[in-house]
């Protein structure tokens, strides 16, 4: 006699399953930040190796995000879940388990592609799962919900992990939650195909990682190569030909990565500002946000990972604000006004910074700020992303919604990192055994600055290209609080 799970209860279970799964992704982002003075130390690296531990995440990330979703219609999302989700606890592990700088940029780069693919999947997973409107509705909710709360409690989590026992389990810890969220895939996810899925646009894929990869190197290792060399030169000139190619390739064939017809939508591409605005700025910064407060203030792990709720946690509670502003004065005028608000926090931090005797509460204040600008920002823009499109081609406008945020989050890590470094009195190869106060001092203020003055000038470009005084705007999709 065999027992059927009743299908209410394995949407429950299947809601906990990715639910979970957007747990570790959103933890696996924020919360290795906060070790990375740690592991500099234990691992011997370079401040350079600590850019790459998380820039090879993000860039991972973006190379599978596009190609994941036709995988998934054709050879069942189901399937591509679980092979992501196995995938990603042994990466973890490799992560949690080696000693060797080198290794731990390679797996965590290995982490990244099925990490995206992962998140990917819990989309078009839910979607599936559930067919009524507002029950997907409320689904997709919960889900942002706790992928909020792992982006937000993440740099806490690190510093307790880190404090109670090592670093190592920062990364082990996604063994154990992928192996229960594993459990509960096989146990709750129903099997859905597309057969009539287009195929996977290879070209395009590696066209614009290489062409984000060989832009991330040159920023990251060109004070060493020289920006001007034979060598530094041709990156960047295979760089600037790897996207040409990208852009003819996706113009040329006939189911392309990029429709980049999408961005004659002006809510679309005044959308699209808004996210790249928020990856200029806020995620970015938060990579360089703990170094300062340990090596700048010298707080603990511990310490510096409460001290980051002033910058995460108004995330989670300003979102409504932004869908109500999005409602009330259309998302043409919410998208901005959250990136001028995250421009505001920042021009407070670099006040705050520029004190004679800087502390937590002299960065509070444009740290709050900050935070709520993002979370003002993060729902008009996802809604709009997939609003301005129409249903048929959500998917694909979802996919470069979140291609952009990763390719400007992980452009803004390495720039983010030479501004600090250029900012010194000179450029040593640690953090914290090269580098005076005074230096990192004089680079935050120069990483915080930067932040400011390019998110606000990406709110007045998004307020120009939608004329948000000349038409109409409307959204009625569930947001997805996406980095």
């Amino acid at each position: 006699m065999s027992f059927t799970i009743p299908q209410l209860i394995k949407n429950r279970i299947a809601l906990s399953a990715i639910s979970l799964s957007s747990l570790m992704f959103g933890l696996e982002i924020s919360s290795v930040p906060v070790i990375l003075p740690t592991l500099e130390k234990l691992l011997h690296g370079s401040f350079k190796d600590m850019q790459w531990i998380m820039n090879a995440y993000t860039i991972a990330v973006t190379t599978v995000l596009m190609a994941t979703g036709t995988l998934a219609d054709r050879y069942g999302r189901r399937l591509l879940f679980i092979i992501s989700v196995i995938l990603f606890g042994i990466t973890s592990l490799i992560c949690g388990l080696t000693a060797s700088t080198s290794v731990l940029i390679v797996a965590r780069f290995l982490q990244g592609m099925s990490g995206g693919a992962m998140l990917i999947c819990q989309v078009s997973v839910l979607s599936q799962q559930f067919q009524d409107k507002r029950a997907r509705g409320k689904a997709f909710s919960i889900w942002g919900i706790i992928f909020g709360i792992g982006l937000g409690f993440g740099p806490i989590i690190g510093g307790v992990i880190v404090a109670v026992s090592s670093w190592q389990w920062v990364f082990l810890v996604h063994v154990i939650l992928a192996a229960i969220t594993l459990i509960l895939i096989l146990m709750g996810v129903t099997e859905s195909k597309n057969p009539a899925a287009g195929k996977v646009d290879r070209i395009g894929i590696l066209t614009l990682s290489l062409a984000v990869f060989g832009l991330t190197y040159y920023i990251t290792q060109g004070p060493d190569l020289g920006f001007g060399s034979v060598k530094g030169f041709s990156i960047l000139f295979a760089s600037i030909a790897s996207f040409i190619l990208f852009v003819y390739t996706e113009c040329r064939v006939a189911a392309p990565m990029f429709d980049f017809s999408v961005f004659r939508n002006t809510n679309f591409s005044g959308a699209l500002l808004g996210s790249m605005g928020m990856n200029f700025s806020y995620w970015a910064f938060m990579i360089y946000l703990p170094i300062y407060f340990q090596s700048v203030l010298g707080y603990d792990s511990v310490t510096a990972g409460f001290s980051l709720l002033a910058y995460t946690l108004p995330t989670l509670i300003f979102p409504p604000l932004g869908e109500w502003l999005s409602m009330r004065y259309k998302p043409g005028y919410a998208i901005p006004i959250g990136l001028f608000t995250i421009g505001l926090g920042f021009f407070f931090m670099y006040y705050g910074c520029s004190l004679e005797q800087p502390s937590w509460l002299s960065i509070l204040p444009g740290a709050i700020i900050a935070g709520a600008g993002l979370g003002m920002t993060n729902t008009p823009v996802t809604n709009t992303t997939t609003a301005a499109v129409p249903v048929a081609r959500s998917g694909m406008a979802s996919g470069i919604d979140m291609s952009a945020r990763m390719i400007s989050l992980a452009l803004n890590i390495a720039i983010m990192g030479f501004l600090m470094v250029s900012g010194n009195a000179k450029s040593g190869t640690t953090i914290s055994a090269e580098l005076t106060k005074p230096d990192l001092v004089s680079g935050f203020q120069l990483i915080i600055l930067y932040a400011a003055t390019s998110v606000s000038i990406l709110a007045t470009i998004s307020l120009l290209i939608f004329k948000p005084w000349k038409k109409a705007v409307t959204c009625s999709h569930t947001s997805v609080p996406i980095i």
